[in-house]
């Protein structure tokens, strides 16, 4: 008669296995934990103070208030981004938008930001990849003439920004105001144009790429809080009479 033999549970090893998965939940956990809160500790630390100091009514816009629209605009960046969407295509910063493709008449030009240091940085209108220069997207005016140039620039925390990196460049936009100027250099000849409103939209939100041709504006578009993709930070000003 053969014997049968029943080998007993290595019940140290099962605890150690089920500790593992335990604590790799809880570093899961905390890893999302980290990435839903540090949005709000960046707008704490960066851009409330400034929009204080600007006299907005609320240092908290609108549009970044938390309510149940609001929080699904914010999952779906963090699906995104967590998803691997590539953010360098500035195609992929306004998913939702539909416009219209059209033949720039100029293929680049340069533009300034004193109060930011950033000094004659390169803005191509014949392609979107943001990590190489920034970008005129494409269906927007281009400057001098009428309607609303639409430039996508890269942000990060400030800490570090560098002005001669494009992946940084826009970094300490959020600290320009209403008042500051931005200049562009064409063909030799430069024009100023002054910052009027600050927003920040989700990225659902395509309204800063609308066309106004009753002068010629030029808006410039980075990721906020800085250091994620969450929301986008608007800056439009108009060109100033020559």
């Amino acid at each position: 008669m053969s014997k049968l033999y029943y080998k007993r549970q290595d019940k140290k090893q099962a605890k150690k296995i089920i500790r593992y998965v335990g604590l790799s939940m809880a570093a899961v956990g905390f890893l999302f934990l980290v990435y839903f809160s540090f949005p709000l500790l960046s707008w704490k630390i960066y851009l409330s103070p400034v929009y204080a100091s600007q006299g907005f009514t609320a240092p908290i816009p609108k549009t970044i208030v938390l309510n149940r629209s609001n929080m699904q605009s914010l999952l779906a960046a963090t699906i995104n981004s967590l998803g691997g969407v590539d953010y360098s295509n500035a195609q992929n910063w306004f998913p939702a938008y539909k416009g219209v493709s059209t033949t720039p008449k100029v293929s680049s030009y340069t533009l300034t930001i004193p109060k930011i240091n950033i000094t004659d940085a390169l803005v191509s209108a014949v392609d979107n990849d943001v990590d190489s220069h920034l970008v005129n997207f494409g269906g927007t005016a281009v400057p001098p003439e009428k309607g609303n140039a639409v430039v996508f620039g890269h942000s990060t925390l400030p800490q570090l920004f560098n002005p001669k990196n494009y992946k940084t460049i826009f970094a300490n936009a959020h600290t320009l105001r209403i008042g500051d100027e931005i200049i562009v250099h064409q063909n030799n000849i430069s024009y100023t144009y002054r910052i009027f409103a600050i927003t920040i939209v989700p990225p659902g939100d395509t309204s800063p790429l609308a066309q106004e041709y009753d002068d010629s504006y030029l808006t410039l578009i980075t990721c906020t809080p800085p250091g994620t993709v969450w929301e986008r930070l608007v800056i439009k000003a108009r060109l100033e009479k020559l």
